[in-house]
């Protein structure tokens, strides 16, 4: 009974925007909480009018999920390449102040996001780079690499270190063990560690729209899909397919990793 009310909450709100997104917009005025579609109402118009471009009278939405998957790949790329070795040296270094350190990556997430905008803002508009989608990757970085350091971190422990010291005896060094023995055992970790940063940089809209707004062609998805909510002349079929557009990449990357993922987020647990 639970899990049958936890289904109905998670999963009807997505298929609601995905019935709404197939239904001829006469039959949703006529009926709009009916919850089926009849074959002959189905119309895939509202999908060409989001997906088609700007110049051909749509609304560009290929172009937009092409900017946001550049940015979330490259914040997601970036984060690990910074946080692994970072979350390594926490968890087996020792050096003055490891554990305040520690403390000070969830202490990032005290302050409202809004406090980062206003500098962060302020700053690359003074060097002349607002607008454009590597600024955008950096901003994301300084956002989700405290996080990642610290989930990271906490497979990284859960690790035996004599694994590590029989490989130093076999005369691998530091960065040889990182590479060779922590990555590979780590690997379920990563990958649930790069779909949360993945997600965070799809779905952001705040930066986004603080530094992209300018020039349309480099917004993002979800910054598309505020224009189009506001837009009173677009129909709420084209709003509903930008909806799943947004939604379907974070689904299909869910379910491609979920073995993965479910291990990186028990593995831990199980070990500890």
């Amino acid at each position: 009974m639970v899990i049958a009310l936890v289904l109905l909450v998670t999963v009807f709100p997505f298929f609601y925007m995905l019935l709404l997104s197939v239904r001829e917009l006469s039959s949703i005025v006529r009926e709009p909480g009916r919850l089926w579609a009849l074959p002959s109402e189905w119309d895939l118009s509202s999908y060409v009018d989001v997906l088609k471009p700007v110049t051909d009278g749509g609304q560009g939405f290929l172009g937009l999920i092409g900017n946001s998957a550049i940015i979330a790949v490259g914040t997601v790329l970036v984060t690990l390449l910074i946080a692994v070795p970072g979350a390594y040296a926490v968890s087996r270094l020792e050096f003055f102040g490891r554990r305040q350190v520690s403390v000070a990556f969830l202490a990032v997430y005290l302050f409202p996001t809004i406090l980062l905008a206003v500098p962060l803002f302020v700053f690359f508009t003074k060097l002349g780079l607002r607008g454009q989608l590597p600024v955008l990757v950096i901003v994301y970085v300084s956002q989700t690499i405290a996080v990642a350091i610290f989930m990271l971190r906490n497979y990284f422990e859960t690790i035996p270190v004599s694994i590590e010291e029989a490989a130093a005896l076999d005369g691998l060094g530091r960065i040889q063990i990182l590479r060779k023995i922590i990555l590979p055992l780590s690997l379920p970790s990563m990958m649930s560690t790069a779909l949360f940063v993945f997600m965070i940089a799809w779905n952001e809209f705040l930066f986004a729209l603080l530094f992209l707004v300018e020039d349309r062609a480099e917004w993002t998805v979800s910054l598309g899909l505020a224009q189009l909510s506001e837009n009173l002349e677009i129909p709420p079929t084209s709003l509903m397919a930008g909806s799943v557009v947004l939604t379907i990449p974070i689904i299909i990357i869910f379910f491609a990793t979920e073995r993965l993922l479910t291990g990186g987020l028990t593995a831990g647990a199980e070990k500890g």
